[in-house]
């Protein structure tokens, strides 16, 4: 049986790839129809396919049919697969999940979880779909995707990671050209990753994209619902990012431009738009009883410890004036932040902040980052708590990671000006937007500039074990613009 819906899904994808391999005579695969990741039907998932939200036990997939569909994703190990290619039978221990019905309600997208997975532990996949407008009787399932990806070490375990970060996707009319659409994608992709971190404005729906020299589709200012979710289906027509997200993990959060510029949560009536649009294309985890959630943290074995900020939901207006009461975060999220970072136990640990922490950015009576400017308010009194935190608890190796003002900045802290540094920052990006106004940091957090440059797209690399974290800023030509070492303390 197994041999026969092989056979049947090879014959119906045939037209759009030939990566399905059949069994070898004597029943074993001749070659793992899994080793590439890909989307075999792109008919089916016009958009491709991304995994996300990985951890030690589970994982997300997420999906979008190009319409009414019914879809199930399969998995296991691949010595089940193997196992199961050579009885010729799908045995009880591949993993299933229910048919989903795909609707227009949430626009035909879908995040898949998959659970009860093992720690580093390699996983094959596939994504099997029935589009209700095929002729024939019901049951006429095609094989539309297929992939691997492998879960995070324990925090026991200690492994050295890879991963890149960077922000700001589309901006000031640079949008999709050619069928590529983003070339530094295909540059991230050749970087063997552990995963990748979006860190906002994923796109830049307040801005038009012209046709020519930009690819069509994308030429208005979203407010509607529908008009986000077309702001990221276009995005998703660059080959590039489907390529990348089809073989590495995404982790993602938002800053401004989902919604439009410098909003400020939830004094913004567009915001819940963006929000449902955000999450209806990317693989995002929350819990149950808070759906909106995007602060979570990531932790990759026993040496690193990702905490990924949300600074637009719950903060207060950009222009009230700064205080014990102005937040970014609100006061849950920063809570969280404070109490997970002193209990966290990894040797690195990472804090993902879509703004900087000191460069003064935003309009001429506002700051929209953390750091004020000279008649602009920002939220400088929040971010005292946090750094009092840090010091006071004496929490180590601590790494900021920052994105959104169009250039490359890093910093090295020494708050209490004691003459040790306390912390880090490095900003990346943009992945594809106009360059920003090169701005120093301002003093406050007593910083060593380490690097100010601008004037060309990039994205972050870091390489992180138990002794080092290495930060290093590559260029859309895959050149190395910056590198710096730090060592655990």
């Amino acid at each position: 049986m197994r041999r026969i819906v092989c056979f049947v899904f090879c014959a119906l994808i045939s037209s759009v790839s030939t990566g399905c391999v059949l069994p070898s005579r004597d029943g074993l695969p001749a070659e793992s129809p899994f080793r590439e990741p890909v989307v075999l039907s792109n008919d089916l998932l016009p958009q491709g396919i991304a995994v996300g939200d990985v951890s030690a036990t589970g994982a997300v997939l997420w999906l979008r049919t190009n319409g009414a569909a019914a879809v199930r994703v399969e998995w296991a190990t691949p010595a089940v697969w193997d196992a199961a290619s050579r009885s010729e039978t799908v045995g009880a221990e591949v993993s299933r999940t229910a048919q989903f019905t795909m609707t227009e309600e949430s626009d035909y997208t879908l995040s898949i979880p998959l659970g009860g997975l093992a720690p580093a532990a390699r996983y094959r996949y596939q994504v099997v779909i029935e589009r209700r407008e095929d002729p024939g009787p019901s049951g006429q399932a095609r094989l539309a995707a297929r992939g691997e990806f492998t879960t995070l070490p324990d925090i026991i375990s200690s492994a050295s990671v890879t991963f890149a970060w960077s922000a700001d996707l589309g901006g000031q009319s640079r949008c999709r050209q050619g069928t590529v659409g983003y070339p530094i994608f295909d540059v991230m992709r050749k970087q063997n990753l552990d995963f990748f971190l979006f860190l906002g404005d994923t796109i830049y729906s307040d801005y038009a994209c012209p046709s020519p020299p930009n690819e069509p589709g994308a030429d208005f200012v979203a407010t509607t619902l529908d008009e986000y979710r077309a702001r990221h289906r276009y995005q998703r027509g660059a080959v590039s990012l489907r390529r990348l997200l089809e073989v590495v993990p995404v982790y993602v959060t938002w800053d401004d431009h989902e919604v439009r510029n410098d909003f400020s949560g939830p004094f913004d009536d567009r915001m819940p738009n963006g929000l449902r649009a955000l999450r209806d294309y990317w693989p995002i985890t929350s819990p149950s009883d808070d759906p909106n959630r995007l602060y979570r943290s990531v932790r990759y074995g026993a040496d690193v410890e990702l905490f990924i900020l949300d600074t637009r939901q719950y903060r207060s207006r950009n222009v009230d004036r700064d205080g014990p009461d102005k937040t970014m975060l609100g006061a849950a999220q920063r809570r969280w932040l404070i109490e997970s970072l002193t209990h966290s136990s990894a040797t690195w640990k990472v804090i993902a902040t879509s703004v900087p922490l000191s460069i003064p950015k935003g309009g001429p009576a506002y700051s929209d980052g953390w750091a004020a400017g000279p008649d602009a308010p920002g939220f400088e009194q929040e971010r005292q708590v946090i750094v009092d935190a840090i010091l006071r608890r004496k929490i180590r190796n601590v790494v900021f990671l920052a994105g959104d003002v169009h250039y490359t900045q890093a910093n090295a802290y020494d708050p209490d000006a004691d003459g040790v540094i306390d912390f880090h920052e490095f900003v990346a990006g943009p992945l594809s937007a106009g360059p920003g106004r090169e701005t120093p940091a301002n003093d406050d957090l007593h910083p060593t500039r380490l690097i100010n440059e601008g004037g060309y797209d990039n994205f972050g690399l870091v390489h992180a074990n138990k002794d080092l974290l290495t930060i290093t800023i590559i260029d859309a030509a895959g050149g190395a613009r910056f590198s710096h070492r730090l060592r655990a303390r």
